[in-house]
């Protein structure tokens, strides 16, 4: 008969500890220890695997291209570094209703496989709700299965032999063998060992939806992001309309790549030009906007940059940002302040990257110190006008990654100047636009006004 003993298991990072304890020490947080059994079988396991296996020099390793199974998203194909690979486990995280059961059931009803969808948070008459207001091709081949079971959901797994799964969300589900309710680190532990075993077994893909808690990070151990073969993340603003896919982690691609994606009343639909809809062609002569040329991945973009300098009315000046790291807003006023001689520390300071897309790309330091001149001075920047360079704390302008690639874009998008650093090494071809090549701050104002 099985052994039962109890353990204590940190709800947020999922930390063992044989006895309670206050704080856990290895996330440092209170009071999240919790008592839960621990089944131990009496049946005594070989040390060693049966399967033969010999010691091989890794220059004699053959690489075999793993397959693939293409999507009918171009841009999850994207992040995924090509499509789905047989036999691996993604797991999908983002906030509710951002969006992720709406793609994996778009994903289900487009393919032309048989899928196995598993959900244990809403009824078949829900989904199928949803499903009649999403798809445009409807899939025969598409099966649904609400249950929260793990042991019954794998039996009829294995019965239905499907060619793709999409289990929405491991949080939801429970297996007997653990005496704990759902959504506890011994469950989901539990549950995705049982999941990639079947998964790997059967060389069958297999779709996670999990939680997030309110730090952003996905509920549960830490170990499960461990163990899956791809994590990736669905983020954005719900009051926008603009969804990010990206991977944080990807065994069999990059992590550099994202998708975007946005979202309407049929579903969410695939962004294929994101510069062209996410760039207003008319400023209306207003000042405080400016165009950085992004790089997402091996994407060009181009982002609008909206900026607001006003007195301050309550002694303290306000800084505020949205969509861009306020810590670096702070440094570019002060680079401002020091090195330039603009009298900043005195005014609020709002920044804004529209279309609600957030983006740590350093590139854009240019664009969003012309956009805080322009706004400063109350000098229109003219619509033709590009960015593109990072700003060191001396005030010189550094050169970027792939700024051949931007300019390319900005050419295509129709714009005439583009502001880079002098340090760029750039090909000796001609270019269609207009390239202004700065070195500091001081430099960077004159020429730009």
């Amino acid at each position: 008969m099985a052994k039962l003993k109890t353990a204590y298991f940190c709800q947020n990072c999922g930390s063992q500890y044989p006895q309670w304890t206050g704080q856990c020490k290895n996330c440092l947080e209170w009071n999240t220890l919790v008592e839960e059994i621990v089944e131990k079988t009496s049946s005594k396991t070989p040390p060693f695997s049966k399967t033969k296996q010999s010691v091989i020099n890794i220059i004699e390793v053959e690489a075999i291209e793993e397959p693939r199974i293409k999507t009918p998203s171009d841009e999850l194909n994207r992040v995924l570094g090509g499509g789905i690979v047989l036999g691996s486990v993604t797991l999908i995280g983002g906030e509710p209703g951002i969006g992720k059961s709406t793609l994996l059931l778009q994903l289900a009803l487009k393919m032309k496989k048989k899928i196995f969808y598993v959900s244990g948070e809403e009824s078949a008459s829900q989904i199928k709700m949803r499903a009649d207001r999403l798809a445009e091709v409807k899939n025969p081949n598409c099966f649904l299965y609400t249950e929260t079971s793990l042991e019954k959901i794998l039996h009829e797994a294995k019965k239905l032999e499907p060619d793709f799964v999409i289990i929405d969300s491991i949080q939801t589900l429970q297996s007997q063998l653990i005496e704990s309710s759902p959504g506890t680190v011994s469950q989901i532990r539990e549950c995705s060992n049982e999941i990639i075993k079947y998964a790997k077994e059967n060389n069958i893909p297999v779709f996670l939806v999990g939680h997030i808690t309110k730090d952003g990070q996905i509920a549960g151990p830490k170990v499960l992001e461990h163990m899956v073969d791809v994590v990736l993340n669905f983020d954005g603003d719900r009051n926008h309309l603009f969804r990010l896919l990206r991977a944080n982690k990807n065994r069999f691609g990059s992590t550099a790549e994202i998708g975007i994606y946005e979202m309407v009343s049929q579903g969410l639909k695939e962004i294929k030009n994101p510069s062209e809809i996410l760039i207003t062609k008319k400023f209306e002569e207003l000042s405080g906007n400016s165009v950085a040329v992004t790089l997402e991945g091996n994407r060009p973009m181009l982002l609008e940059i909206q900026a607001l300098v006003s007195t301050a009315v309550y002694g303290t000046p306000q800084r505020s940002c949205t969509g861009f790291d306020s810590k670096r807003l702070n440094m570019l006023l002060a680079v401002l302040e020091k090195r330039a001689g603009f009298q900043l520390g005195a005014k609020d300071v709002f920044l804004n990257i529209t279309g609600g897309i957030k983006t740590d790309d350093p590139a854009l330091d240019l664009a969003v110190v012309a956009s805080i001149l322009s706004s400063n001075e109350d000098i229109a920047i003219s619509e033709h006008f590009c960015f593109a360079g990072e700003i060191g704390l001396s005030g010189e302008i550094r050169p970027i990654a792939q700024a051949e690639q931007r300019i390319t874009e900005a050419e295509k998008l129709g714009y005439e100047t583009i502001f880079i650093s002098n340090l760029n090494k750039l090909p000796k071809k001609k270019f269609g636009i207009k390239i202004v090549e700065v070195s500091k701050v001081e430099d960077f104002h004159e020429r730009l006004f």
